[in-house]
């Protein structure tokens, strides 16, 4: 079952919940679209709603779609940073602002998407809309990722995600400054009951934890190498922001007014490590930060440069 939620904007104001659906969910029928609000599979604000229902700002729409109305999946001639690739697996620096998978709404333009397009074999244990995939990071988050071209390449690397052997770090600028040189955050997560596009820090929810350590300190900011332990849904964005540090530019979890513009959070998948699924050996992979974010960090040292002569 694949869930999605909206956060109603001022131009679906006084609009009927299943029409909106419909026009968002462009390769589901109008009575699929029914027979599923009929199944209790439509939350508005947490509670259940007929098709009738008039959108009001800001209500909170949670739909689930199953997996018979899953959406197909079509290869795409797109640009890919191959960081690696052999006849198991490939690694690919993600750019900002392309979505990992399909999904309503949102049917071409991914990852994987291009992957189909680029690669010959791809690995079906996460289904169609998913090949390849064995984690994802966010749209609007960029960096480095691992791709299985076959099954057996699939299990073994889900394996060292669930035993956290394998190793990931990001780079994130981080709201104000962080007096502690280094920490862990230990918080479980899950969907946030009040909000429910946002994940939060819910007692009972999924085991999370983040190490951080200090990079630099800006005027401002602060920008921080976070070591994932486990990888929960927006772990880190829902991690900082639970200690008043929020990734800047994050348009969910952090602060309303942006002092700095970014086309997505600044938050980088930098370091990628895992043991290979064939041989076992082990195997690192970085990429830098995009251009953009570089150059938005030297900007910030050069600011806090003239602040200390």
């Amino acid at each position: 079952m694949e869930q999605f939620y909206y956060s109603i904007e001022e131009s679906a104001v006084d609009q009927r919940v299943d029409r909106f659906l419909f026009d968002k969910l462009t390769n589901i029928s109008r009575s699929q679209i029914q027979r599923l609000i009929d199944e209790n599979h439509l939350l508005v604000n947490g509670k259940k709603v007929k098709a009738s229902y008039r959108l009001r700002l800001e209500d909170e729409v949670a739909f689930e779609l199953s997996e018979k109305e899953e959406l197909k999946v079509g290869a795409q001639d797109l640009p890919l940073d191959i960081i690696y690739e052999d006849e198991d697996l490939a690694v690919i620096n993600k750019p900002v602002g392309m979505v990992v998978h399909p999904a309503p709404g949102n049917e071409t333009g991914t990852l994987v998407n291009a992957l189909l397009f680029h690669f010959k074999d791809l690995s079906s244990v996460n289904g169609e809309i998913r090949r390849g995939i064995v984690h994802r990071i966010d749209k609007d988050t960029s960096g480095i990722l691992v791709v299985a071209k076959n099954d057996r390449a699939h299990e073994a690397l889900s394996l060292q995600l669930q035993d956290h052997s394998m190793k990931r770090e990001y780079v994130a600028l981080c709201e104000g400054i962080i007096k502690e040189d280094e920490g862990t955050i230990n918080a479980p997560i899950a969907r946030d009951p009040r909000h429910r596009l946002r994940m939060g820090i819910v007692r009972g929810g999924r085991e999370a934890i983040s190490h951080f350590k200090v990079q630099h300190r800006y005027e401002e900011t602060t920008l921080v190498r976070v070591r994932l332990e486990t990888g929960r849904t927006h772990q880190i964005r829902v991690h900082m922001a639970s200690i008043h540090h929020p990734v800047v530019s994050d348009p969910v979890y952090g602060y309303k007014k942006q002092k700095i513009e970014y086309s997505g959070q600044l938050l980088h998948a930098r370091v990628l490590g895992f043991n290979h699924p064939k041989d076992g050996k082990y195997m690192e992979f970085s990429c830098p930060v995009p251009e953009e974010f570089r150059f938005i960090l030297e900007k910030l040292a050069k600011r806090k440069e003239g602040l200390e002569r």
